[in-house]
């Protein structure tokens, strides 16, 4: 094994960056209240896993690694993250294929797993066990037998355990290959059931809202007509599909994406920090005391709060 750990997060942007290691590169917080969360991760020769238990809402955009498969499901039978706008039971298992793009919503607290095992290793095991070509969608979901889903529970937990124990290593390598090896199996005996695979309109909407997020990126302020132009679609589409991946809007996505940047800006702090006023208009606010009053709504305190305790820590600002 390469390595382990277990941590335990109480500051939202540390939750996102140890999250990029399984494919996360963005991450908006939409609930409300203290943030908290745990989150296990097992890097194998070949494979990574993660266990994770989080308490806030949140909608991930999420870039599969190049050459992996994402494998995901729900944790000891709470509710999982809405993958691509699909809802995930107990009994289920996603997959999204090398370079698919997505957006991962919960809704309040969750707990669910995550595997990355690399395509082509994925496809020659699979092809050797059942004797014909193996193949994994770009997007799909499993319903496997209860006895396979069991048997990968049970590997991933025991890897899981091992982490939480504190085990940095596992210094017998061939017992970190026999690992992988029952991984492999107990996976490719879920993934070879019949699968439901992702619609054209399900792809096609998912492929609008990650260049969506591009648009974003590059070009903040852009009014919504003209994102659609820009995606090509119709602005009853482009709210379709931000309502069923998002929860939201696309005003209001990008309207908390945008306070959730001021918030951040803000919390760096240090003597040479701009001004709250600056930092609003820096990402589109205008009328500070309309921008105030929302963001404390928000985050329980007003703007300046925020940047004068982060430029004077152990401060209390009134």
């Amino acid at each position: 094994m390469a390595g382990s750990r277990a941590s335990v997060f109480g500051e939202a942007e540390d939750f996102q960056a140890a999250l990029s290691a399984e494919g996360v590169v963005g991450m908006l917080f939409t609930g409300r209240g203290q943030f908290r969360a745990r989150l296990t991760q097992v890097a194998l020769k070949r494979w990574r896993l993660a266990a994770v238990q989080e308490a806030q809402s949140r909608i991930a955009f999420i870039a599969v690694p190049p050459g992996r498969v994402l494998v995901s499901f729900p944790l000891n039978g709470g509710p999982s993250p809405i993958w691509g706008g699909v809802e995930i039971h107990i009994d289920e298992i996603v997959a999204f294929g090398p370079g698919e793009r997505l957006h991962a919503r919960t809704v309040g607290a969750c707990r669910w797993a995550v595997s990355q095992v690399p395509e082509q290793r994925l496809a020659d095991y699979g092809c050797v066990l059942g004797g014909t070509r193996f193949v994994v969608p770009p997007a799909a979901r499993w319903r496997p037998p209860r006895a396979a889903t069991k048997q990968l529970r049970g590997l991933h937990g025991a890897a899981i355990r091992l982490a939480e124990a504190r085990a940095a290593a596992i210094t017998d390598l061939q017992a970190a290959h026999e690992l992988e090896q029952q991984l492999l199996h107990a996976l490719i005996d879920c993934l070879s059931t019949r699968s439901e695979k992702e619609t054209a309109t399900g792809r096609n909407h998912r492929d609008v809202l990650a260049r969506f997020e591009d648009v974003l990126a590059a070009k903040p302020f852009l009014p919504i007509t003209e994102i659609c132009a820009t995606l090509s679609v119709s602005e009853r589409t482009l709210r379709e599909c931000c309502r069923k991946h998002l929860g939201m809007g696309p005003a209001s996505y990008r309207h908390l994406r945008a306070m959730q940047q001021v918030y951040r800006a803000l919390r760096k702090g240090g003597p040479d920090a701009a001004s709250v006023s600056e930092v609003a208009r820096q990402h589109g606010f205008c009328g500070l005391g309309r921008f105030a009053a929302k963001y404390r709504a928000i985050y329980g305190e007003l703007p300046s709060a925020t940047l004068q305790r982060a430029s004077n820590p152990g401060t209390i600002a009134l």
